[in-house]
């Protein structure tokens, strides 16, 4: 599939986004999750944010993760019908299942930014740091979407390439490189 250099710019600024997310979450929990066991154990008590806060990464690590996942075919794939399949029937299962997820996922995006809004409009906030609720979900529209979209792009490079192909990048059959995060 022919991009042009400008959408092969964008596509590479949100893996950066994408990666810098992931990384950033992990690294609070574990850094967030070590604070609070020393605190546990030099002050008795452990500290009130800690949970809200690796809550929040956790959201925004699945959220962020759908993307890559899709981009690098990392995804959990129920395909006990599929691996029967063979030739063109294969190819056209694939087809369906990456465009019905696009679908799926659009879906999804435009009931998760109801949702933000609807959270936004309540004006909830977390316990104890008192960060907007919204803040911590506006991740998941913008992950659902950025999910679709990864399936409608290996949809398209299906649609106009032979063979199968397991995301934009990977061909089926290929194993995804270890940079996926």
């Amino acid at each position: 599939m022919m991009e042009t250099g400008m959408l092969r710019a964008i596509d590479r600024w949100v893996l950066r986004v994408e990666r810098a997310v992931l990384g950033a979450g992990i690294l609070a929990i574990a850094g967030i999750s070590v604070v609070n066991v020393i605190a546990r154990n030099l002050l008795g008590g452990s500290l009130s944010f800690v949970e809200e806060v690796n809550q929040a990464a956790m959201i925004w690590i699945t959220f962020a993760g759908l993307g890559v996942g899709a981009r690098r075919a990392r995804h959990i794939r129920m395909s006990a019908f599929y691996d029967q399949l063979r030739g063109r029937s294969r190819k056209l299962a694939w087809m369906a299942i990456t465009a019905g997820t696009s679908v799926l996922l659009l879906v999804l995006a435009w009931l998760a930014i109801r949702y933000v809004a609807s959270s936004y409009a309540i004006g909830g906030v977390t316990p104890a740091l008192r960060i907007p609720l919204w803040l911590v979900y506006a991740v998941a529209p913008a992950g659902l979407a950025l999910g679709a979209l990864e399936y409608a792009r290996a949809f398209a490079r299906n649609l106009s390439e032979p063979g199968i192909h397991a995301s934009v990048d990977l061909h089926e059959g290929d194993e995804p490189s270890g940079d996926a995060v």
